[in-house]
């Protein structure tokens, strides 16, 4: 069965950081895009970055640019998303998935930046 799991949210200040992780399993993770949605309160889910199944090609939305960094690592089936200079904006849950047409299916991981 085809599973990601997100951790590594938390409640931090503005201007802080957070590295969320994305561990896959049940398919050949190193085959796959993973890509990285958010949802803010009361706001519909966006697409804000991606990164290639070697690593090499990563893509991020203007609102996270210069901030946040994506990497992974294929040995341990996980892929990093290093969120710096956290914004209030920036607060809501985070998702990967490996098909951002069909939306995510995990739980989710909680981020919350304090004014």
């Amino acid at each position: 069965e085809r599973q990601l799991v997100e951790s590594g949210g938390g409640l931090v200040q503005r201007g802080g950081s957070l590295r969320l992780s994305c561990v896959g399993s049940g398919f050949r993770f190193e085959d796959h895009y993973i890509y990285w949605f958010r949802q803010a309160p009361g706001k519909e889910l966006e697409w804000f970055s991606r990164i290639s199944g070697d690593g090499h090609t990563t893509a991020y939305d203007e609102s996270v640019k210069g901030r946040f960094t994506l990497s992974r690592d294929n040995g341990k089936n996980t892929v990093y998303l290093q969120m710096n200079s956290l914004k209030p904006e920036d607060t809501g849950v985070y998702y990967c998935v490996t098909n951002p047409d069909s939306g995510p299916v995990s739980q989710g991981t909680q981020v919350t930046v304090s004014s």
